[in-house]
Formats: structure tokens, C-alpha cells, sequence
């Protein structure tokens, strides 16, 4: 940590739920009767991104503009005591949002109240002078407008990373990262155009058109990165003309309430910026913490502190007695998927040493579609690629190996020194790779654009390889 404070900058709305249960309609209308079980209120936008920003013991320093009236009173005593007030003068009240929620669903929203933000007085920009790091939180209430040369100023020394809004003003030039989700990813592109030809179809859901939905708005607002957020898909982090985006799929799923996981993607983002770390590493601790804070109830449930249990990786349905390694079961399975309208994914390796960084390559990689199919060197082509000595494991030996893990649907060798002749056969949606390739420098990406499949590189578990574990392991034969 640089011993310096975040800074997040935004405007604050005071958040009231009202619970309950709703059994019966109204007899004058057909509306359902709430009986009100609690009704709790907490900060929002800027202030719940304050308040995961410091729920590890981080200086928190939140620029805001606030007034006199009861709901500013309100968000002032309910703000954590990590979070520190630079404010901001604010004509009118502060907004208030509240909902009725019946189930743990919402029924409706009511909006009231809103006033106009003043200039900054010499504490706020000081403070933003002093930052270590800035998030901004941009609801469009005026806050962020109020102090944006400031910012810009900050943004040529401190990491800076943008959470956007439609209502929002546009993000400045030099951000670090820029975290819109996707439905104001394609809401951005229409508002800002793109400087390239061949854009992207509104209607188009693929991971793909994500990534170019992102590597179009950082190259429009000239920032480092943008991290598309899906929600219970993970994120794909993109960059300017980038044609290898990174994709990151969620880990910890659940049912609980969506309200504030942009926050808690952001918070969690620039923190692990202000730690030094690359955004990779941000979008990824980003992206686990958001799905996590969901899964254990969101909001609603007062989770800001909670941590979520990694659950089980999903099979596809239907009874599965065993996984097939002959290829053209194989292929059967993978046409049976497809007539399904699922979505096939591939991934190959030597898998000598199965450790923990295989595992959770191959269950990120099951979580980008509907069928995973792992296609294994066999013990030429590992010997041809490894040198002598290997493979430590034969291959049928690998292959029971990988067919034992829940994650992996079928298990299919290849003894060429690349799997592009057995791609051609199954002709995968989407073929992953994990570590720091570039998808330019993969030859199966263009044998995958042959059929409009897609190439994706997903994240890699550090200090895990099986070269490491083998000299490990030969150390202690003393």
C-alpha cells in the first residue's frame, strides 16, 4: 500500500430498502399488499463505493457534495469510520432511493429529492492533490463535474480508474481504468461513436463483441483499459485496439440481490491498484469480489464484509455415465450441445503434473460455455516439446487424470506438436489458452476465426508449474 489514501469522488444517494412480504393483492387494484418487515437505509453510489473501498482497513477519504437536510444528516452518521468526509456544498437534498422488496426481490422504486453541487473549496482539492489513488463514482448529480480538472490534474501522476454512468459525464483522457458494465458498454458506443470501421451489432451477447465494445470506448476515451463487467458471466478486460482481450469468468455464484456489485468491482479494482498492481490483477480480484459480495446477499443482506464460498463447478445436464475420449464420441457429444444451442469450448496442454494452476485454468474455462473438451499431448509430442525425461505421467494415465475432474467433459490425444489438426475436427466455439500468450502469437486463433470461433486467454495461478513440482520433487530423493 502506498501509504497514501484513496480518494473517491461521486455523488451520494441515501439508499432506503423496505422489506417484506407480499401474500395478497390490494382489493381496490391488483397490486400486491407488502407487509413490512424492516426497512433499513445505507449509504449509495459514492458512499457504498467508499465503504467497500475501506473494509480492509484502508484510508478512506470520499468527495461528495452533502447539505443540510435530513437525508444528508443521515448518510453522514451511517458512513464507516474508515471513510473520511471532504465535501462538497450542495444546494437542495440529496437524493433518496428507495425500494420495496418483497422475497428479497425488488417490486418497485421510488425516487425523490436532488440538489446542485458548488464549487470546491481548498480542503477538496487538496486533498485530491494528496491522493494515492482515485476512484470516481460518477452517478451525473454534478459532483464529478464540479472537481473534473482536478482530477485530470491527478490523473498524470496516481492511478485513476472511472466508474461510468449514462447520466455521467465522459470520462477524462489517462485513466487507468474505466469499469462500465455491458448494458452501458453498448450505451457508450452509441453516445461516442468509434474511431475504427466494423463496429459491433447492439444485439450481438458474445464475449467477443464485448471485447470489442471495450477496446472501441479505450480507444475513444484513451484510456489504459476497460473492463466490461457481465454480471454473472465475470468481465472481459480489453485495451485499445486490442484484438486479445481477457477474459475473466466468475468463480462464487449465487442469487442474492446485484444492487452495488458495480461498486464492489470498483472498490475492490482500486484497491488493488493502489497496491501497485496491473489491471489484470485488479479486474481479476475485482471480478471474484463482486460475484462473491452477491452470493452473500449483496446489499440487502449487509454483506460489505462478507466473503463467498467457491461452489462446485456445473456439468452439463442429462446423465453423463462416463466422459468419452474416443473422438468420435466425442464429436457426437459436441453436435448433441450444439443442437442445444450450448456453446463448446476446447483446451489443450500436456497436463504432465496436474497441479492447481491446471485446475483452475480448466474451470475458468468450463465457465466460458456449455462443454469443455481437453485436448491432451500424447507422450511424443510432450517428449518432442519437454525434452527427455518427459512425460513424467503417460498419457493414458493424463487422460484418466483430467477425465476425473468435474470441470472437464471429454479428454481427446493428439500427437502433433500442436492441436490445430484435432481442432479441425472439432471445431470448438471457443478455444482458451492460459499463461501471457497474445492471442496474434497462437496459431490455432486464426484456424478459430476459419469457423468465427473465438481465442481467449485466461488468467494464470503464479508459481504453479509441473517443471517447478519435478525439480521439487527430485530435490527431496536425498
Amino acid at each position: 500500500m502506498s501509504g497514501r489514501p484513496i480518494v473517491v469522488v461521486g455523488d451520494v444517494l441515501l439508499d432506503r430498502d423496505i422489506t417484506g412480504r407480499a401474500g395478497r393483492l390490494a382489493p381496490d387494484a391488483p397490486v400486491p399488499v407488502v407487509d413490512v418487515a424492516d426497512e433499513r437505509c445505507r449509504p449509495g453510489g459514492a458512499g457504498l463505493a467508499a465503504a467497500l473501498a475501506a473494509r480492509d482497513g484502508r484510508e478512506v477519504i470520499l468527495v461528495t457534495g452533502l447539505g443540510h437536510d435530513e437525508a444528508s444528516d443521515t448518510v453522514r452518521s451511517l458512513l464507516p469510520p474508515g471513510v473520511r468526509l471532504a465535501e462538497l456544498p450542495l444546494e437542495g437534498s440529496l437524493p433518496v432511493k428507495c425500494r420495496v422488496l418483497a422475497g428479497g426481490r425488488p417490486l418497485m422504486r421510488m425516487d425523490h429529492g436532488g440538489g446542485r453541487t458548488g464549487a470546491p473549496g481548498d480542503r477538496v482539492l487538496r486533498v485530491l492533490e494528496e491522493a494515492g489513488t482515485i476512484l470516481v463514482a460518477d452517478y451525473g448529480r454534478g459532483a464529478v463535474s464540479a472537481v473534473r480538472s482536478a482530477v485530470q490534474r491527478a490523473a498524470q501522476r496516481v492511478p485513476v480508474l472511472w466508474d461510468p454512468h449514462p447520466q455521467g459525464t465522459r470520462p477524462i483522457p489517462g485513466l487507468r481504468m474505466v469499469t462500465p458494465n455491458e448494458r452501458e458498454a453498448r450505451w457508450f458506443l452509441r453516445r461516442h461513436g468509434a474511431d475504427r470501421s466494423g463496429s459491433v451489432e447492439d444485439a450481438d451477447d458474445s464475449l467477443r463483441a464485448h471485447a470489442r465494445r471495450g477496446s472501441l470506448l479505450a480507444e475513444r476515451w484513451q484510456c489504459a483499459s476497460v473492463a466490461v463487467t457481465l454480471g454473472a458471466r465475470g468481465a472481459v478486460l480489453t485495451r485499445p485496439r486490442c484484438d486479445d482481450p481477457l477474459y475473466i469468468p466468475v468463480v462464487s455464484r449465487g442469487d442474492g440481490d446485484p444492487c452495488g456489485a458495480g461498486d464492489c468491482f470498483a472498490a475492490t479494482a482500486a484497491a488493488v491498484l493502489a497496491d501497485g498492481g496491473l489491471p489484470p490483477e485488479a479486474a481479476g480480484a475485482a471480478t471474484e469480489a463482486a460475484a462473491s459480495f452477491v452470493a452473500a446477499g449483496g446489499t440487502g443482506e449487509h454483506a460489505i464484509w462478507h466473503t463467498g464460498r467457491n461452489p462446485s463447478v456445473r456439468g452439463p445436464s442429462g446423465p453423463r455415465p462416463e466422459k468419452p475420449h474416443r473422438l468420435e464420441d466425442i464429436l457426437a457429444l459436441a453436435n448433441a450441445v450444439r443442437s442445444r444451442g450450448g456453446t463448446v469450448v476446447a483446451a489443450g496442454g500436456c497436463f504432465d503434473l496436474l497441479h492447481a494452476g491446471h485446475v483452475q485454468f480448466l474451470e475458468n474455462a468450463r465457465r466460458t460455455g456449455d462443454l469443455l473438451i481437453v485436448c491432451v499431448n500424447s507422450d511424443a509430442s510432450v517428449r518432442r516439446l519437454k525434452g527427455p525425461g518427459r512425460p513424467l505421467n503417460a498419457a493414458a494415465d493424463r487422460v484418466r487424470v483430467l477425465a476425473g475432474l468435474g470441470c472437464v467433459d471429454a479428454v481427446a490425444e493428439f500427437g502433433e506438436d500442436t492441436p490445430q489438426a484435432l481442432l479441425q475436427r472439432l471445431r470448438p466455439d471457443i478455444w482458451v489458452k492460459g499463461g501471457d500468450y497474445s492471442v496474434r502469437d497462437l496459431p490455432e486463433a486464426a484456424q478459430l476465426r476459419e469457423w468465427n470461433g473465438q481465442t481467449l486467454v485466461l488468467p494464470y495461478l503464479e508459481g504453479r508449474s509441473t517443471t517447478d513440482l519435478a525439480r521439487r520433487a527430485a530435490g527431496s530423493r536425498t
